[in-house]
């Protein structure tokens, strides 16, 4: 997303935007996929032949992604043509000029790469011209929320509903570690529109996962001092509240408080509140 927004912002965006993800590739097929081939440059090719990423994005971007998964061998060639803008086809023994703007992403360590020989130095600081370190969701939790509106939006819209997320969902969503990033985000934002019946999505609504595994104990307080009868009652109320919006059900809310399910439907029904 970040290179799309690069390549939008710069002057090359009415040319090609090209990605090609190097770990996605076998490693044999990686050079010609890059650089392309002459008709019977081996056997298997196309009798045509076949135009290379680099040409096909001349005058635009070329996005490697996962470059750190490129074979050492090919780190040469690659090397040779971002340092001469020239190619040469598989085959071929004209070369061919481009002019073509790299961008490189990783989620693997170049430097330690280079230190074990994996990676070569010097086409880690001839990629390595501006870096831009993004980093995994759970430390930039002040994206959380605005994530979570701008993606409720866009899956209300696609599936033509019209559901709100309570205060309470986000702060456990924000406790959550999100191993999965944005990606995860999205798909369980989207799931919550789909399969959510009630209009406002609450903790409950979450898989357990998000609800248990990363999200605290809940916890009750009274502010000040009270009579001890008002102190219990407001006790009990915080205890019933937090329990609905934890487990939904009644149920379960009976189990985890020790109770009787027809307690808890008495106790819960005799409150008045308002939800955020």
């Amino acid at each position: 997303m970040i290179a799309k927004y690069l390549h939008k912002l710069s002057s090359r965006n009415e040319k090609p935007f090209i990605k090609i993800n190097c770990a996605a590739i076998p490693a044999n097929l990686l050079e010609s996929e890059l650089f392309g081939y002459m008709p019977g440059a081996f056997t298997g090719a196309n009798k045509q032949g076949k135009i290379g990423l680099f040409e096909l994005a001349n005058e635009g971007t070329l996005l490697l992604d996962e470059i750190g998964e490129m074979p050492f061998e090919l780190q040469a060639k690659l090397l040779r043509a971002l340092q001469s803008k020239e190619v040469f086809r598989i085959g071929g023994k004209e070369s061919i000029q481009i002019d073509t703007r790299i961008l490189a992403a990783t989620n693997r360590n170049l430097k330690e790469m280079m230190q074990r020989g994996d990676f070569r130095e010097d086409l880690y600081y001839r990629l390595n011209i501006i870096n831009i370190d993004l980093f995994p969701l759970r430390k930039r939790i002040a994206d959380i929320p605005p994530l979570i509106m701008y993606l409720l939006e866009k899956y209300n819209k696609k599936h033509k509903r019209d559901k709100s997320i309570s205060m309470q969902t986000v702060d456990a969503l924000i406790e959550y570690q999100w191993p999965g990033n944005v990606r995860e985000l999205e798909n369980l934002v989207e799931r919550l529109v789909v399969l959510t019946d009630e209009k406002d999505i609450q903790i409950y609504h979450l898989p357990e996962s998000y609800r248990t595994s990363n999200t605290p104990d809940f916890s009750v307080s009274v502010n000040g001092i009270l009579p001890l009868k008002t102190a219990v009652a407001e006790v009990e109320k915080q205890l019933l509240i937090k329990a609905k919006q934890k487990y939904g059900s009644t149920r379960k809310m009976a189990k985890a408080l020790g109770v009787d399910q027809s307690t808890i439907v008495r106790k819960y029904s005799s409150i008045k509140y308002t939800e955020s």
